[in-house]
């Protein structure tokens, strides 16, 4: 058997393999024992574990054996040279051929036969060995092929992850905004609410003095109804806005173009630089060219229209 195991040995397998294929297999043949490599490729190892003592024991120039089918007279006393396969008229030597072809094509009728398997010519050596490194490549092939199919897939999964995580980032900073905004509008709307009440009881207080010093009662104050305190009409000029369109540069000369409340403060400007800015982070200030001013934390709170930051203008960044 040493010759097939050579033969696998050129063909790139361990000899360590190539003996545990002869081993499992009980066979001669080179097909038989490369076909038995090629379908436990993925578990060479836990069988070549399973199989170490008796592998280190053929190493150290011990005979492989299995039973082969001696020169003996079967019934009618004819010599029988080999066992073979009625479903499909293949010979085999040895018993463990047998049992692997069995296990492999599913055959079960077998018959003891004075024929004798012959070993195969040069050319017939050849040929086998073509067929052998074909399927080997095929083999390769379509590993490598799977291989990259699951490269890819994966490469696809990291980029719908990623793109997913942009997405969920992007929707939570979208919402956070509006909370901001929604929450400096509330505050404005209850500071607007309380000075107005203030007002209200100025003017009650100075009815009661000048009604204590005339000796008249009281007139009734003018109290606004609620609906009319909570949705005063303002009349807009002609020249009035409602939005300011800003021009933002930031510090590596690119821009930023948004679109803000006209009675939104400073501070949701400063937001909006420090979630969208690509220049870099760190502290940094607001200010404008013409005329030149720099805008404070006392600026912050202040409406834009207040600052005079509409219809349209120009911030710079600069860093603080």
């Amino acid at each position: 058997m040493s010759g097939i195991i050579d033969t696998l040995v050129e063909m790139g397998f361990s000899k360590q393999k190539a003996e545990l294929a002869i081993l499992k297999t009980g066979t001669e043949d080179i097909q038989v024992a490369m076909d038995w490599l090629l379908s436990h490729e993925d578990d060479l190892e836990d069988l070549q574990n399973e199989q170490a003592q008796p592998i280190q024991d053929s190493s150290a120039n011990q005979t492989i054996e299995q039973p082969e089918v001696n020169d003996q007279a079967n019934a009618e006393g004819q010599i029988v040279r080999s066992i073979k396969c009625e479903d499909c008229g293949k010979l085999f030597k040895t018993q463990g051929e047998v049992e692997y072809h069995a296990t492999k094509s599913g055959h079960g009728n077998f018959s003891e036969s004075t024929e004798e398997k012959k070993a195969l010519s040069d050319e017939e050596k050849k040929e086998q060995l073509a067929k052998i490194e074909a399927k080997l490549k095929q083999r390769r092939m379509e590993r490598e092929a799977r291989e990259k199919q699951e490269a890819l897939e994966k490469e696809k999964s990291r980029i719908k992850s990623g793109k997913e995580l942009l997405e969920a980032k992007k929707k939570h900073d979208e919402i956070e905004m509006r909370k901001l905004v929604e929450q400096r509008k509330r505050e404005k709307e209850e500071e607007k609410l309380a000075r107005q009440r203030v007002r209200e009881q100025i003017e009650q207080d100075k009815l009661a003095r000048k009604a204590k010093f005339s000796g008249q009662p009281p007139e009734a104050p003018i109290v606004e109804s609620p609906i009319q305190q909570q949705q005063p009409v303002i009349q807009k000029s002609a020249g009035s806005y409602s939005e300011v369109m800003l021009q933002i540069r930031l510090t590596n000369g690119s821009s930023l173009v948004q679109k803000f409340g006209a009675k939104e403060p400073l501070s949701a400007v400063r937001l909006y630089v420090e979630m969208n800015r690509k220049d870099g982070d760190g502290p940094f200030s607001l200010m404008t060219n013409c005329p030149k001013k720099i805008f404070g934390p006392e600026d912050y709170d202040v409406p834009l229209e207040t600052l005079g930051l509409g219809p349209r203008a120009i911030l710079i960044v600069s860093k603080s």
